[in-house]
């Protein structure tokens, strides 16, 4: 087989890709362990620059760790700070923005995103992303914060102006009722 469907992320991975070059500002809004922060620090390189947030010190602590041992940590800003509030920190136009909602990997599930900052995140990120640039977004239902996020990110999505956005929704309809689901906007002026 030359090309397989994969799930939510490795589409995220995918367009991230594709829009992310070297030397370029990026934000990872839910850094979780770190891993889409190092992709995203390999992927503007030396010139570029990521921004990452999460709510939880154990997230960033993990975080620091795995970019020090790769070499990556002097390529980005790691802030113990919910998503909703990334306009505080970064003031600059960015190419991309990633969400990975849910919980932190490993962690204690009863720490989650929620509906209410998630859409202040995404309003926000959607402001700070340059002409061309992208807002990945992967929702995992199955838990109740998780449930409301995907019911109600096509709802807020549907409702950009396509003069402004583009506006894909990805999902598998034979995986399963918690199987994660892929959004990507980009920012067309």
């Amino acid at each position: 087989m030359s090309y397989e469907l994969k799930s939510a992320r490795f589409l995220a991975r995918d367009v991230l890709m594709s829009a992310v070059l070297p030397g370029d500002r990026v934000i990872d809004a839910t850094m979780g362990n770190g891993h889409d922060t190092a992709f995203l620090c390999e992927t503007v390189g030396p010139s570029g620059h990521v921004y990452a947030f999460d709510i939880q010190p154990q997230a960033v602590a993990s975080t620091e760790m795995l970019l020090r041992q790769a070499g990556l940590l002097d390529r980005a800003d790691l802030y113990c700070a919910g998503h909703q509030r990334m306009d505080e920190y970064v003031t600059e136009p960015v190419s991309a923005v990633v969400f990975n909602l849910g919980w932190l990997p490993g962690g204690d599930h009863s720490v989650t995103t929620f509906w209410e900052t998630t859409r202040e995140a995404v309003s926000k990120a959607l402001h700070l992303l340059q002409p061309g640039g992208v807002l990945v977004l992967c929702a995992y239902p199955g838990h109740p914060a998780g449930d409301r996020e995907r019911q109600e990110m096509p709802v807020f999505l549907a409702a950009l102006s396509n003069k402004t956005f583009n506006v894909l929704h990805q999902r598998f309809l034979n995986a399963g009722p918690g199987a994660p689901e892929c959004f990507v906007v980009q920012k067309l002026r």
